[in-house]
């Protein structure tokens, strides 16, 4: 039997104005049989230590989402011809609490890695990111972490808590989560309240290329650092919007100047091609800032390319599959 493949609505049949607000307009649909990738959307904003609307993050990128078409040039692959995905809806989240709403996401999750489904997910505020990486501790062990952020958020806390948006990284580390020996941050930047706030990131154990440091080297230098950094370890890969310049997404919670370029962005996204990655967020849209919705195009692009790179790694896998079986010679 053919195996069905879940797609989106082409919409040179279907208008885009039609139909329920999906991403990409996959179906609707919660699955884990014959799925490869799922949309997962994680509506929660009540750790976030300034302004807040994250909660509408995510219907606020699938309504724009409606745009994106199938093939994707840039890595030259229909992401259909390899990939089965669905937006697999939100998590029901218990704003106001997040420690319910991590047992909310651990148990949404668990089902999707044990039929080794990547999650795609979609914020909601970076406090999140503590819930999908105790799920994926689960599943995987310690998992690499690859961030791209201006904030590296390993704060030991803020305003006395220590489960914010500006805390999810040191609570994963000291809950083991992490494989820190192969994990890299990319695009701190901003102010500081002393030297030791980006320190004590190191201290942790992560690598740490700071925006200044991107823009001398380059993003492709850059990105050979986070390959060789991370290796074959199972990888987790978290995206905050706040990484690309506030001119370029300014529908986010605590903008810094002087970020990277819609087109920088983008291209290390792509050049995590290759790595062993199981999953994804991309967090911190608040759509009551963004102007003319360039926040939302960005963001879906963004989660556009993280489905690519599902699709690459299946063609990849059916390649080898091929090889091992002779039907094709390396």
């Amino acid at each position: 039997m053919t195996k069905p493949m879940y797609q989106p609505k082409d919409s040179s049949q279907s208008p885009r104005f039609c139909g329920v607000r999906t991403f990409m307009r996959l179906e609707a649909i919660k699955t884990t049989e014959n799925v490869d990738f799922v949309i997962l959307g994680v509506p929660f904003d009540t750790a976030a230590s300034f302004r807040t609307g994250q909660r509408l993050g995510p219907q606020h990128i699938r309504d724009f989402s409606v745009l994106l078409r199938p093939y994707n040039p840039d890595q030259d692959i229909n992401i259909f011809d390899y990939a089965s995905g669905v937006d697999y809806g939100d998590v029901n989240v218990v704003p106001g609490n997040v420690h319910r709403t991590y047992e909310a996401i651990q148990d949404e999750l668990r089902p999707i890695l044990h039929h080794n489904i990547t999650p795609i997910i979609l914020g909601g505020d970076h406090s999140i990111s503590l819930g999908h990486l105790r799920a994926f501790a689960e599943k995987y062990g310690p998992v690499a972490l690859v961030l791209f952020d201006a904030h590296a958020d390993t704060w030991e806390h803020y305003y006395g808590e220590k489960y914010m948006h500006g805390t999810p990284f040191r609570r994963a580390v000291e809950e083991g989560l992490i494989d820190v020996e192969h994990s890299i941050m990319v695009g701190m930047r901003g102010s500081l309240y002393g030297p030791e706030d980006m320190n004590d990131t190191r201290h942790l154990g992560f690598e740490v290329i700071t925006m200044q440091e991107f823009r001398q080297i380059g993003y492709a230098e850059t990105m050979e650092r986070v390959h060789k950094r991370v290796g074959d370890a199972p990888l987790f890969v978290s995206f905050d919007i706040d990484f690309v310049d506030p001119a370029y997404a300014p529908g986010t919670g605590t903008p810094e100047v002087c970020g990277a370029t819609n087109y920088e962005a983008l291209e290390c996204v792509r050049k995590l091609n290759g790595l062993n990655i199981v999953g994804f967020d991309l967090v911190e849209v608040l759509p009551t800032y963004d102007s003319g919705e360039v926040t939302a195009v960005m963001a879906s692009a963004v989660a556009h390319e993280m489905m690519s790179l599902v699709a690459l790694k299946k063609k990849r896998e059916q390649q080898e599959s091929k090889v091992e079986a002779g039907i094709v010679k390396e």
